[in-house]
């Protein structure tokens, strides 16, 4: 039985099962070799960084992504917590420094963010998904199309009332890997957007990629009603991607859909409690 592992990352850090020197945040040294494997801790002191006047900063903006992705996973989701933990051996541990970012410097360091940022994390992500796709490239990818709500509660730029949920909030656009659960990409959007508004201009990039990088796997989007655009289908058809999006009921839809009615009907005619399905097509 193996009693204590260190790891590749940093063989100083060990791991036991003889249940001495707990912490409630252990997995994060678990979490640190994932990381430290893929080379994400590498690529973001690489490809991040803030548009910072400041010629040095001790708490580096790769180190503070990182903090607060270490936060996060771990459950601690306001930036105050970086003061409570400031001294946690684990995160010391993971983040290989004395101690945390402060509240203060959490906070200076978001509002350095920008439009800059934004498309660094897109890049970012494009290596990371080559990386895994390195390692088992997919059969096929299912481009899961699909709009959320993200509750805000104060007076945030864009928060607003959403119809469609009954609160207020952001409407950001989202694509994840159908098969997997991967997030492909999100865009922030305020509350008021409708679900297909700038999909087309939102996906491009993401076609651009998947053509150019990876042109032997089939790609699938898949959509619910509220991506049922004319030009959306035209963007698809233009990239040679197949497409399934979900049509709301229509006068039209339903005289089309009519022999298929009536065959159901006659299949259940002596039975309406049963489970049944009839398929069919047409040009609409």
């Amino acid at each position: 039985m193996v009693n204590t592992l260190a790891l590749e990352s940093n063989r100083q850090i060990k791991i036991n099962f003889d249940g001495g020197d707990l912490s409630s945040d252990a997995v994060l040294l678990l979490i640190k070799e994932f990381i430290s494997k893929l080379g994400i801790d590498t690529l973001l002191e690489k490809a991040f960084k803030t548009n910072d006047p400041a010629l040095f900063r001790y708490h580096s903006d790769p180190k503070n992504l990182l903090q607060m992705i270490y936060m996060i996973i771990a459950g601690y989701f306001e930036d105050d917590a970086s003061d409570e933990l400031t001294n946690d051996p684990v995160f010391k541990s993971v983040l290989e420094k004395d101690a945390l970012a402060s509240q203060p410097t959490v906070s200076r360091f978001f509002n350095r963010m920008d439009e800059d940022t934004l498309n660094q994390f897109l890049a970012i992500a494009r290596v990371l998904r080559r990386k895994i796709y390195s390692i088992q490239m997919p059969q096929a990818v299912i481009l899961d199309l699909d709009s959320t709500l993200l509750d805000a509660y104060g007076r945030q730029e864009g928060r607003a009332f959403n119809f469609h949920y009954q609160s207020n909030g952001y409407h950001p656009l989202v694509c994840y890997d159908g098969m997997t659960g991967d997030l492909i990409k999100i865009q922030l959007r305020d509350g008021t957007q409708y679900s297909c508004t700038g999909v087309v201009d939102f996906l491009q990039p993401v076609l651009d990629e998947y053509l150019h990088d990876y042109p032997e796997i089939p790609i699938l989007l898949r959509g619910d009603s509220g991506f049922s655009t004319p030009d959306l289908y035209k963007q698809c058809e233009e990239n040679g991607t197949s497409y399934v999006i979900r049509l709301k009921e229509n006068g039209i839809l339903r005289g089309k859909a009519s022999d298929l009615v009536d065959e159901l009907d006659e299949i259940t005619r002596n039975n309406k409690v049963d489970y049944a399905v009839v398929y069919g097509e047409f040009m609409y």
